[in-house]
This record gives C-alpha cells, structure tokens and sequence, in this order.
C-alpha cells in the first residue's frame, strides 16, 4: 500500500512542480497552440498557450513508478515486472507520435500536425507492438495480457487466436488514444476525465492484487500477472495527471497537446488489455466513448445527407455554442466521467459479490 501511495505522490508532485518550468521553457522557445479556424470564436484567445505539456505527464508517471521501486528496492518479491514495462513502452511510444504531431504543428504554424496515416502508422507499429509481447514473457503460466475477450475478467468462450487478438488490442488502443485527443478540447476535461478513469483502475488493479488466484485459490480471485505493478503505474499516471491539472484547468496555461492525449489514452486502454477489464473500459471511459461517437454520427450523417446533428463536433464545441460557458462544460463532463466512473466500479464488485454468494 506504502509503494502506491509513493507513487501517486510523486507522480503528483513532479507534475505540479515541473509544468510551470515547462511553461517558461515552451515560452522561450515559442511552443505555442495553433487553433482551428472552425472552432468557437472564444478559443481564439487561447492561441499561442505553451503546448506539449504531455511531456509533463509521461516524465512524472515514468518517475513515479521508478521511484517508487526505488523505494523499496530489496524487499521480497519486489523488482520491475515485464507488464509494467510493457504499460510504460505503450504510454511512451504513443506519446512519441503526440509529440512529433504537436511538433509539426508548431513548426509550420497550423491546426493540423502529422497527416492521419503518419499518425495512423506510428499508432499502428506502437499498438501492435504491445500486443505481441504482451501475449508473451509468462509467469506461472499467465501472460501480461489475454487473447480471450474480457469484461471484468476474460469471457471464457470469447477466446481469441493470437492474431485476432493483436489486430483487436491494436483497435483498442488506437481507439481511446483518439478518444482522449478528441476530448482534448477544453481546458482541464481530458486530465480531469483521465485521472479519474486511472483513479479506477488503481482500484480494480489493487483489489486483483490483494484476491491474485496466484496467491489464493478462492471463489472469485483473479488472474491477472502483475496486479501490484499496474497498480503503480496507474497512480503514477493519475498524480501526474492531477499535478498537471493544476495548471491546465480553465484558464489554462498550458495544454497537453497531442503529446498527452495519445499518452494517456494509449496508456488507459494498456491497464483495461492487462487487468482483462477490456469491455468495462467502454463504461468507465464512457465520456470518450460519447465525444468520439459523436464526431462519427456527425461524419456519417452530414456525408448522407450534407445536414449536421450537432452544432459542432466534437461533442463539447455542440454544448459550447447551445450558450453553456466553457466552465459548466468541464465541470458537467465530469460530473459524467465520475459517474461513469462509480457505475463501472459498481459492475467491477458487483461480479465478485456474485462469486461469493453476496
């Protein structure tokens, strides 16, 4: 418990501490925002905000999981794990493609960085990557990850061969990446949102740890390899996304860009392929889920029939210009995030309660 909390802490406080050095040195360097043309007129304002803040958040979340080890190094049974590498090489490398699209974006002064099969690509060789080895390196016969569909634990007759395994993680994961970008729209919603979805994942994570089937053969235990070093790197992920909230919540002073966005979603859709909690994702991360439907209802629908079912997408801006402020946005988002959050929770002890006869 000690080495979460370690954790946790520390992603938070180098968060905290270093987005306003981040601030001055995107300043300096003239890291600015470009915004679109076609957004609300009251973002125009924002332009030239320091970007690539993501940087933050990866750094802090990496440092707090080493730290962490650190800490408590030489302790029995303690030591890196090939799935915490593993959740930190998907959060890295997708963060890897954020960052040369907002670089792209800032070098020729435009709203549009990487062109979508660049970015298509660098998601695809990341993803794909993951799921290959994450179907490897076994540990008392139990792989980081699962080629058997899972809710909130593998659904037995769901199972998967290995390559349709690698080609559906590689959807997932390019799926919520572009979710969090989508939802990265206003100040504060996609690291208010993502800290809570990671705060779950702290639970459900924590809570296989302490009923691991490698420890207890009991009625409801779960097999998942590694729950306690995916624990730490969720609360690395959800401190570091709170420090940095500090400074991006309305009036923003910086924003994640696209280098924190495909980070944080990469790395929320890793902890749902390793804790076999894949389908519970669509629940928990319900807000993605609705901002990325609604720019696919609109594509589609204005494509069939050149009429819109929104003001704008994605789902946000539609609220923005019905007369909603900027601030009643966020915080409505996420009141949903949080409740989508606690319902997802519910389902996750619901199905425990259900082998222990409660």
């Amino acid at each position: 418990m000690r080495s979460i909390l370690v954790a946790a802490a520390v992603g938070l406080i180098i968060s905290i501490l270093l987005t306003p050095l981040a601030i001055r040195a995107f300043r300096r360097q003239g890291l600015g925002q470009e915004i679109r043309d076609d957004g609300p007129e009251s973002h125009l304002s924002k332009k030239g905000t320091p970007t690539m803040g993501g940087t933050v958040i990866v750094g802090a979340t990496v440092l707090g999981y080493l730290v962490a080890h650190l800490v408590f190094v030489g302790q029995a049974g303690w030591g890196f794990t090939a799935t915490g590498l593993l959740l930190l090489f998907l959060m890295v490398g997708m963060g890897t493609v954020g960052f040369l699209d907002d670089y792209l974006k800032i070098r020729h002064r435009r709203s549009l960085g990487l062109n979508k099969t660049a970015k298509l690509v660098g998601q695809l060789v990341i993803g794909v990557t993951f799921a290959v080895l994450a179907i490897n390196f076994p540990h008392n016969g139990v792989t980081p990850a699962s080629t058997v569909v899972s809710y909130v634990r593998d659904i037995a007759p769901l199972t998967l061969g290995p390559i349709a395994f690698v080609i559906l993680a590689y959807l997932f994961i390019a799926g919520f990446s572009n979710a969090v970008n989508l939802t990265d729209g206003l100040d504060g919603l996609a690291a208010g949102s993502s800290a809570m979805v990671l705060a779950s994942y702290v639970v459900i994570s924590f809570w296989q740890f302490t009923h691991d089937c490698a420890n207890e053969l009991i009625e409801g235990c779960y097999t998942v390899r590694d729950p306690l070093d995916i624990t730490l790197i969720a609360a690395s992920g959800m401190g570091a996304c709170l420090g940095f909230l500090w400074w991006n919540t309305s009036p923003a002073r910086i924003f994640m860009g696209d280098t924190g966005s495909l980070a944080l979603g990469g790395l929320i859709a890793g902890l749902a392929i390793v804790t076999r909690t894949e389908l519970l994702l669509i629940v928990t991360g319900g807000l993605f889920v609705a901002v990325t439907l609604s720019v696919i209802i609109q594509v589609a629908f204005f494509r069939a029939t050149r009429r819109r079912v929104f003001r704008m997408a994605p789902l946000h801006h539609h609220f923005e210009l019905a007369g909603w402020t900027e601030s009643t946005v966020i915080v409505r988002f996420w009141l949903v995030t949080g409740m989508a959050v606690a319902f997802g929770l519910g389902l996750f002890y619901a199905d425990w309660l259900s082998f222990v006869g409660l």
